[in-house]
């Protein structure tokens, strides 16, 4: 198994993107409550304003800035079915806020869309589908439960099966 493989290769993408002052933070959101869809994120994010988010036992919780150059590394949900949900992708979101406008520097590490993920042979739950499969699936429910996008996973791969 080789889910960062295939014939198109693995994807690479950055995504920089700059959250600006808001007067009225409470009126308004950076970004929604998400997992990422690929395998691994490395995150630099400003080291002067805060405003990312991770859901930890039901409850945000505020991540400082970053200070000497901290890099974050996420797992997306691809990592969380590679080791069966050993590593969990992370829910978080991106607040604004009132003082201040905020950068960070995403760079994502996703498999090859012709890749087949699967977890090891000891985990095995779903027992396989490609990862473009997922990104449909995903584009359509991307702030949604990833628990059920897994589990519409699985029921598409046991139709598909049968």
């Amino acid at each position: 198994m080789n889910a960062f493989a295939g014939q198109e290769g693995p994807a690479f993408g950055t995504k920089v993107a700059k959250y600006p002052e808001c007067p009225r933070p409470e009126l308004m959101r950076g970004l929604r409550e998400h997992t990422d869809a690929g395998g691994i994120i490395l995150l630099l994010q400003d080291d002067q304003v805060n405003g990312l988010e991770f859901l930890k036992d039901r409850k945000w919780v505020s991540i400082p800035p970053s200070k000497n150059n901290t890099i974050f590394v996420n797992i997306g949900d691809q990592v969380e079915i590679l080791s069966n949900g050993r590593y969990k992708s992370v829910v978080h979101r991106v607040m604004t806020v009132k003082h201040g406008s905020r950068l960070s520097i995403a760079t994502f590490y996703n498999p090859a869309g012709d890749a087949v993920i699967t977890p090891a042979p000891e985990l095995l739950y779903p027992s396989g589908y490609r990862f473009k499969d997922y990104l449909k699936l995903y584009s359509t429910t991307k702030f949604g439960d990833k628990g059920s996008r897994f589990h519409t996973m699985k029921k598409m791969e046991n139709e598909s099966s049968v």
